[in-house]
This record gives structure tokens, sequence and C-alpha cells, in this order.
């Protein structure tokens, strides 16, 4: 049901996601999905806390892996490239309950993903950094993802047009040219 979800989505975004049509795709009963979801609302947040997870997953493999900052900004907008319909539903809050306990657990999981490797900039507040680097690497997937970025920029791959952009941010100048 969550494949399905993510192909509606994919194609018509979540105004055309209806349970009867993603039964039909999944080849299950009609009744399959108000048993598993309960409704509409119930499916989107089964979907954002499986987005959160594979952020999670996804922040979590790049720190791992020795990354840094860096590694792990350009991992947050692969991550939107490669899942669009999860990020779309992730950041549209007004899709689900906030309170749903799974939802909630996965969404912390990958902010403390992501916040992990964010370091404080000289005479910065280390929350004022972590939100600037939240704000430049979601803006930037959210603007690739609309098709701005790509347009204006004139380059196919994300990560090597957002690779600067992110040194930008952390004054890693010796790098900016890569």
């Amino acid at each position: 049901m969550l494949a399905a979800a993510v192909e509606v989505i994919g194609e018509s975004g979540t105004s055309g996601l209806s349970l009867r049509d993603l039964a039909r795709r999944a080849g299950v009963s009609h009744a399959a999905p108000a048993y598993h979801f309960g409704d509409k609302e119930g499916l989107l947040t089964a979907l954002a806390s499986q987005g959160y997870e594979l952020l999670a997953d996804a922040l979590e493999a790049a720190r791992g892996a020795g990354g840094e900052i860096l590694e792990v900004g350009l991992a947050y907008v692969r991550f939107a490239v490669d899942h669009p319909a999860h990020f779309k539903v992730m950041f549209q809050p007004d899709l689900y309950p906030d309170d749903d306990p799974t939802l909630a657990a996965a969404r912390q999981r990958a902010a403390e993903a992501l916040r992990a490797e964010v370091t404080a900039l000289p005479g910065v507040d280390p929350q004022i950094a972590r939100l600037a680097a939240w704000s430049i690497v979601h803006g930037f997937a959210t603007l690739w993802l609309g098709g701005a970025l790509r347009q204006a920029a004139g380059q196919d791959d994300a990560t090597d047009l957002a690779r600067p952009v992110i040194r930008l941010l952390f004054g890693h100048d010796s790098d900016r040219a890569t």
C-alpha cells in the first residue's frame, strides 16, 4: 500500500490519493487500506513515518562512513531526490496528526541524525547553526525538486550543485571549487 501511495503521489500529488485506488493498484480488497490505516490520514502518517526512518538511515549511514556535515547534508539532499513522495508528505504536517507516537519517534531520530554533525560556528549559537544547516539542505532540496535550481544552474545532479552550497555555509574555502 505504501509503495502504491508513493507511486500515486509521484504522479498526481497527495490530492490524487484515494484509498480505493491504492487498493486496486496494490491488488488488495478495497477494505484492506481502511483495515490497516483507518483512513487517508492514517496512510499518510505511515508514509511520513517511513520517510523519516529512511531519512534517518541515510543520515546515519553518511555519518557512520566518517562523513562530516558536508556528507550528511548531501545525504539529506540525495534522500529528497531519491524519495520525493516521502519528502513531500513528511514536510506537509497538515496531512497527518502531529501527535502520532511512531511518527514523533521517527521524526526525532531523523532530527538527531542531522543535528549530530552540526558544529558551532565561531560566535554563532549552536541552535542557530543547526537551524541554518537544516534550512540550507532542506531549502536546497525543495528548490531542486521544484525544478527551480535545476533550471537556473543548468545541472542534472543535485549533489554536485549542493556540495559547494553546503561548503559555503560552513566556510570550507579550500574545497569550494570541487
